[in-house]
């Protein structure tokens, strides 16, 4: 990087800066947490998108494609699940959740099944985040040490004081647009890699003629994931409806930005965009990794540098070696802003889950002001914990990334059995539900100590099934007191699903599937 490079990093770094102590100006917990119910479907999309498309997937997901072993186009098949997740969260939970005006989607569970469901899944949330969250500012301050130069306790403090400093003046709304310039910057960083790969591997035609073979197919259906085998159809479509679903519908950090929808229109029309642009911005992600892995399976020198490394630095090389300056700098841009996104997004959610938590375990109602400050103050230690569990995670990142993946789909189907279950049916209780929940989890535990030969992507599904079973079959056993009987009529189901919802998104997830099955055939 030269002296260009480091102003084009300076002056985005400053613009968010600008944007977020323009956006300060916020009277009550809507306005910080959710933009005062006030924003449109656009810029909720891409605010979405930059979360779940993060640094690790701008880096990773090109490194799994073009290099990594056992890896490929079968990254894609990640993606199978999230049209079908998306008809489920809008013909049920979110519409529910949107329409009973909580900030914390956690309230709705203590008003639907008591406090003991409430604090059992939101500690689960705020934990299990901060400590994904740091793990993922490492690995990227990683990346920008190779890249900027600096040591990598640089790298964190920098991409952390800037996030936290405009997330929490700005609140959701700084949130949100500083996700949606970040996902703008990712694609068109993305685009630029492409083309500039192609440029110096010699053309389409000879990546037609040099891409690797074994890592042109996208879909495996004779992979069933029951015996050691990963990546197969089933595992990924029953596996990843329940992991989107309760990411998108369970999870506050992606649940909090629909509440903040200005109406029933836009949060749909956000859900349905989720459904059908992910897959796009993700192919560009394995296309670019296809391309720049070629590249470098041709360039013995541009391989060397990487070997030295891992395959993870696949890309950050790429863009020191091969790309001019000026455009370096927005593609280390593109990096910082991607990490960005997943930090100032769980600052928001944890410091609002924290808040609500506090008022509702202590019973006190704070003022408009006191809420304010104590909301910025918690943001604040929660953004230094990320910050400090991210400059201690030097010894266990390198392998703890699969783990947290794991730990996540021993406890996304149990959580999204309950949310479900709180929106749909009226007759169970919280001890239902909490032992459900329980047995989920526990069945996931076994599966993972007990079954490694099932691949861990049916935990979501598997945990699902069991949390509804063992709640139903709690409810055969355990008559449903008056105190329970009350809070089960408390609360209305609420959908806004349509027949055209449907259709479209359910022909959009065989769309995906014939282009899978025909990108080998457009190589060979």
């Amino acid at each position: 990087m030269n002296y260009i490079d480091y102003a084009v990093v300076i002056i985005y770094l400053a613009v968010l800066l600008y944007m977020g102590f323009a956006l300060r100006n916020q009277e009550t917990k809507d306005d910080y947490f959710l933009g005062g119910r006030s924003l449109g479907w656009k810029p909720l999309t891409l605010s979405v998108m930059a979360t779940q498309l993060s640094a690790i997937s701008f880096v990773s997901a090109p490194a799994f494609v073009g290099l990594r072993e056992g890896g490929g186009m079968q990254w894609l098949s990640y993606e199978l699940g999230v049209p079908l997740a998306m008809i489920l969260v809008m013909g049920t939970i979110l519409p529910t959740l949107y329409k009973s005006g909580v900030v914390s989607i956690y309230d709705y569970l203590e008003m639907r099944f008591g406090r003991s469901t409430r604090i059992l899944i939101s500690v689960v949330f705020q934990f299990s985040r901060a400590f994904a969250t740091g793990i993922m500012i490492y690995a990227v301050s990683l990346i920008l040490q190779g890249t900027m130069g600096i040591q990598a306790w640089q790298a964190i403090v920098l991409t952390g004081v800037i996030t936290v400093l405009y997330s929490l003046q700005g609140g959701m709304k700084a949130v949100v647009y500083g996700d949606a310039i970040q996902m703008v910057i990712i694609v068109l960083g993305t685009i630029a890699c492409i083309g500039f790969g192609l440029y110096h591997l010699g053309g389409i035609d000879v990546l037609m003629a040099e891409a690797p073979k074994e890592r042109l197919t996208a879909i495996d259906f004779g992979s069933f994931g029951f015996s050691g085998d990963s990546f197969g159809f089933l595992p990924m479509v029953f596996g990843g409806l329940v992991l989107y679903a309760s990411y998108y519908g369970c999870d506050q950090t992606q649940a909090q930005r629909a509440l903040a929808s200005r109406n029933e229109g836009d949060l749909k029309k956000m859900l349905i965009a989720n459904g059908v642009v992910r897959f796009p911005i993700t192919l560009l992600y394995c296309f670019s990794g296809l391309i720049i892995g070629t590249l470098a399976l041709q360039n013995t020198e541009f391989m060397a540098k990487v070997s030295e490394k891992s395959a993870d630095w696949l890309i950050p090389i790429f863009i020191l070696v091969y790309l001019p300056h000026g455009l370096i700098g927005i593609l280390v841009v593109a990096i910082l802003a991607a990490a960005m996104s997943s930090l100032s997004s769980a600052i928001n959610s944890l410091a609002a889950v924290s808040i609500e938590d506090y008022c509702r375990v202590t019973e006190k109602e704070l003022s408009s002001e006191k809420y304010m400050t104590a909301a910025k103050v918690v943001g604040l230690i929660w953004g230094a914990l990320t910050l400090v569990l991210s400059l201690f995670a030097g010894n266990i990142a390198p392998t703890i990334i699969e783990a947290i993946n794991k730990v996540g789909s021993m406890f996304y189907g149990p959580i999204l059995a309950v949310f479900l279950l709180a929106v749909i049916d009226k007759r169970l209780s919280g001890r239902h539900v909490n032992i459900g929940i329980i047995s989920g989890v526990l069945g996931n535990g076994i599966l993972w100590l007990g079954f490694p030969e099932v691949f861990w992507f049916w935990w979501n599904f598997i945990g699902f099934v069991v949390a509804v079973v063992v709640a139903y079959t709690a409810l055969m056993v355990l008559p449903v007191t008056n105190t329970e009987a009350e809070k089960q009529v408390s609360l209305t189901f609420h959908s806004i699903l349509t027949m055209r919802d449907i259709i479209v998104l359910v022909g959009f997830f065989f769309a995906m599937i014939a282009f899978c099955m025909f990108i080998p055939v457009w190589f060979s």
